[in-house]
């Protein structure tokens, strides 16, 4: 039996981007800075010390980001990769990890106040009834929720907002304006961001009745655009295999090359979720499971402490998956950009990705830097006996 665990831990850099530059992300680092956070005593929030991930280190992570003190001897697969990609947004980090980088350009929103054009909000409002909208600006998620959320709920207007990445985010009570009708207002959205070349409207719906009790909830959706070519997603499907999405992976490919879709809310409920994936799934296929909150709820956040505790957490749980392979598995941990805590700003970052291999019967060695993420896709498809895709080479 070959089956493959491909695992995204959203926002997980390592550092070291040879065009980090060009981003305005130089030195940025995602794992470094967050443990040197923590080793100063600036993380003890919730948490308590160095920052303690025994098991990924283990796998080789700290040989991966190229630290001193790394273990001396993995016990799986480990190296990193580039990113080619143009962007380091969402879509772009998780089509490339699935065989397919993103050469062309995608639209994004200016940082001015408005942010949108006004021809684009007159043509949604139009098609959707909505009484108008508020944010319009360039904003943290949570931050503008907490803003205008009760405003929101006494106009019956929704909250519209992007950020750094190629997205138009609409948030709205789930209660008082209605999840289904928010879906159908991104669903608009989305028909009309397309001639911008913007890659995902985001629905944000949130619950509480006021600033201090507001949270989102688990019922963002995203809706992406397809990836531009067939992915390691559709390889597996067209030759019969299962792939189960864990988390929002379903949403970034726009649901093409998903047998299945598996939801929880928040890291460890997804983890559950994908436990349960790797429990049913059968010969030749893929479970593929992202976990965003280290993005969204810390990254985003600026929240070293919260992403510190969030790793340790995940890292926790690392002998469970373990006990789940079977003979035959191969488990890819990596990541799809970074989105450093300590960096100015609230955007990801251009960082080098971890990868790191493990499975029953798998045997330990460096793989060196991959110049492409794509390189994890095409080991997956080696792994699993698919086609291979073009922009890739395996590192099995």
């Amino acid at each position: 039996m070959r089956r493959a665990i491909l695992i995204v831990m959203d926002s997980f850099g390592i550092g070291g981007a040879v065009d980090a530059a060009a981003f305005g992300d130089t030195s940025a680092d995602t794992y470094g800075h967050i443990a040197a956070a923590c080793a100063a005593g600036k993380a003890d929030i919730g948490r308590q010390g160095r920052l303690a991930l025994p098991h990924l280190e283990a796998l080789g992570l700290g040989s991966a980001a190229g630290k001193a003190g790394a273990a001396a001897e993995p016990t799986g697969l480990w190296g990193s990769a580039g990113e080619v990609s143009r962007g380091k947004d969402t879509p772009s980090g998780h089509w490339e990890i699935a065989g397919v980088p993103v050469r062309f350009e995608w639209g994004y929103f200016p940082e001015t106040v408005p942010t949108f054009p006004a021809s684009l909000i007159a043509g949604i409002m139009d098609d959707s009834q909505i009484p108008g909208i508020l944010g319009d600006r360039h904003a943290s998620g949570t931050e503008i929720i907490a803003d205008l959320g009760e405003e929101s709920i006494r106009s019956g207007r929704p909250i519209f907002y992007t950020s750094g990445d190629s997205v138009l985010q609409i948030a709205a009570h789930e209660t008082h304006f209605g999840l289904e009708r928010l879906y159908a207002l991104c669903e608009t959205a989305r028909r009309h961001v397309d001639p911008l070349n913007i890659g995902r409207v985001i629905a944000r719906p949130f619950l509480g009745e006021s600033a201090g009790s507001f949270r989102r909830t688990a019922n963002r959706r995203d809706y992406s655009v397809l990836p531009p070519e067939a992915t390691l997603l559709d390889r597996a499907v067209a030759a019969g295999r299962r792939v189960i999405a864990i988390g929002k992976i379903g949403d970034i490919f726009a649901h093409q090359g998903i047998s299945e879709v598996r939801k929880g809310d928040g890291n460890m409920a997804l983890f559950d979720a994908m436990l349960g994936a790797i429990r049913d799934a059968g010969d030749g296929d893929l479970v593929f499971a992202n976990f965003v909150d280290f993005d969204s709820s810390f990254g985003h956040r600026r929240d070293v402490a919260g992403y510190a505790a969030a790793l340790e957490a995940f890292d926790r749980r690392l002998p469970e998956l373990f006990a789940a392979l079977r003979p035959g598995d191969l488990a890819l941990i990596t990541a799809d950009h970074g989105c450093d805590p300590t960096w100015p700003g609230t955007d990801h970052t251009r960082e080098n990705v971890p990868v790191l291999g493990f499975g029953p019967g798998i045997a330990a060695r460096g793989i060196g830097h991959r110049e492409t993420f794509a390189d994890i896709g095409e080991s997956v498809a080696a792994h699993l006996g698919l086609p291979s895709g073009k922009h890739g080479t395996s590192f099995l």
